[in-house]
């Protein structure tokens, strides 16, 4: 099926990344033009370049509301407008809420719920001016049912489905859509060339937490046995930033292996 992507603008946060930049290629073989916001700018060039010449690599730390703005307007100035935003950053280091430290739970409000929150709202002025849009956001399947060690990452995640809920409601009657993908468990793949590179979590000591036969275990528990890739995720993103999807807004679409049957 033919989504009708090519020639699309698409911001998306964190493409420099695991499910990130299978999102940002995922874009780019339909022939969309893509901005990749991260604030890793090396490492969003390298994907840049993997996508071809209809992406654009664009420094931007997703807490703060000014990086916000000036990726919305590199978006505009550089790709002509902006049909699709994807808030695909985030991140968390899994530790029991009682042995968490409090800079971890702040990092963790700042990028995942504050990320949302500025990126969504310098993307939406466009938008509404263009009468039409779609924004999907990654949460996760700790945001439907909670995750052990994952406590303030699950209620931040919990938190972007209830606002897209909220938004699709507000500005539905604009022509913009709000849509949500939850992954279960999608580590970060080191043999996989490119997957992701020293900025990202599974680089450091969350990836460190998680050795491959812990990842086996894991995947134990889901009902295909196994764990998600990039690959798993990104087409469930372009679906529903598509116009295929034309008539679906506040939905959260798990793409967990069966892990949640929500």
């Amino acid at each position: 099926m033919d989504l009708g992507l090519a020639g699309r603008s698409v911001i998306v946060t964190g493409g420099a990344n695991n499910i990130g930049r299978g999102i940002v290629l995922a874009f780019a073989r339909e022939g969309a033009h893509v901005l990749i916001a991260d604030v890793d700018e090396a490492r969003a060039a390298q994907v840049a370049a993997e996508a071809g010449g209809g992406a654009v690599a664009q420094r931007t730390d997703v807490t703060s509301w000014d990086s916000a703005q000036a990726m919305a307007a590199r978006a505009v100035d550089e790709l002509g407008g902006i049909d699709i935003h994807v808030n695909c950053a985030g991140g968390t280091i899994d530790r029991l809420f009682m042995e968490k430290p409090r800079d971890e739970w702040e990092r963790e409000v700042a990028i995942n719920f504050w990320g949302f929150v500025n990126c969504t709202r310098a993307v939406l002025d466009v938008m509404v001016a263009r009468g039409k849009g779609a924004v999907v956001s990654i949460s996760s399947d700790a945001g439907r049912m909670g995750e052990w060690r994952e406590t303030v990452y699950s209620g931040t995640k919990a938190a972007i489905i209830a606002m897209s809920k909220s938004l699709a409601r507000e500005v539905g009657p604009k022509g913009i859509r709000f849509n949500v993908v939850c992954p279960g468990f999608t580590p970060g793949r080191p043999d996989a060339a490119g997957d992701f590179g020293g900025g990202s979590m599974w680089a450091g000591q969350q990836g460190a937490q998680f050795p491959e036969e812990l990842q086996q275990k894991i995947a134990r528990q889901y009902p295909l046995r196994r764990l998600g890739t990039p690959e798993d995720i990104a087409p469930a993103v372009l679906y529903l930033a598509s116009d295929a999807a034309s008539y679906v807004t506040g939905q959260t679409l798990s793409v967990s292996g069966g892990y949640t049957m929500m």
